[in-house]
């Protein structure tokens, strides 16, 4: 491939704004407030779990609850009415029977009502434990809030400095031939990031290796406008007075 030395040059420049850029861009993943972030996701994560348990015992009590309260409403009406039957008849048989269903049914309404307020209590606890986890997450919430914001204000001026590298680096990328762009971005994917090195020293900036012998006088032969590569990292080497050919 050929290119102008200075077309081949400003590929340092634009490899200087993507180094930047790479590190802005660690900087944002890195910020303090996003392991703590991640760590409150994680627990709320738990705490949600625990609330669908709380609220599954909350809607069993629930219902249990109002199966008793039925149960107490059909044997108060039971009550009810074997107690007028028994101011209306005059047959002591019936009487008799009367009275018997009625101890069964009092004794009936009064194991209900010992066994409601056991379960009246069931859901006043498991209310309270629905509630009480309601609290936590409230606070994992006002937490989350606060590292978000001091995460966003943080972020905010990297951010402002990555906009700006990236506005440096599309108006360098535009002075650059198409092709010579394209092997570049293709050196760079392949090259951890690095797609272009200055050759200093004879020693290649990319992998720190320098060039001896066969390589060196390779690199020595190649017309000025001819783009090389590193031979250990196949980075582009960019000739300079520094190189030292």
């Amino acid at each position: 491939m050929k290119a102008s030395p200075a077309d081949q040059q400003q590929l340092l420049r634009l490899q200087s704004i993507d180094t930047r850029l790479q590190q802005l861009a660690h900087r944002l993943r890195s910020l303090p407030q996003t392991a703590d972030l991640q760590a409150l996701a994680e627990r709320d994560a738990g705490v949600r779990g625990r609330r669908a348990e709380a609220v599954g015992a909350l809607e069993d009590a629930r219902a249990e609850l109002g199966r008793i309260e039925s149960d107490v409403e059909v044997v108060e009406k039971r009550i009810a009415r074997d107690g007028e039957r028994l101011t209306h008849t005059s047959s002591m048989k019936d009487v008799a029977a009367l009275e018997s269903e009625l101890v069964s049914l009092r004794k009936r309404l009064a194991d209900l009502e010992d066994l409601e307020l056991v379960v009246m209590q069931k859901v006043e606890d498991a209310e309270a434990r629905v509630a009480a986890i309601d609290e936590e997450r409230a606070t994992i919430a006002a937490e989350t809030a606060r590292l978000e914001g001091e995460r966003d204000e943080a972020a905010g001026g990297l951010g402002v400095e990555r906009d700006g590298a990236e506005r440096d680096r599309a108006a360098i990328a535009a002075t650059i031939p198409d092709d010579l762009l394209a092997f570049y971005e293709q050196r760079r994917t392949r090259g951890a990031g690095v797609g272009a090195a200055l050759l200093r020293q004879r020693t290649c900036s990319g992998c720190t290796i320098t060039l001896t012998g066969s390589d060196l006088a390779a690199v020595r032969r190649a017309a000025p406008d001819e783009v090389v590569q590193c031979p250990e990292c196949d980075r582009i080497l960019v000739r300079t007075d520094e190189s030292g050919l």
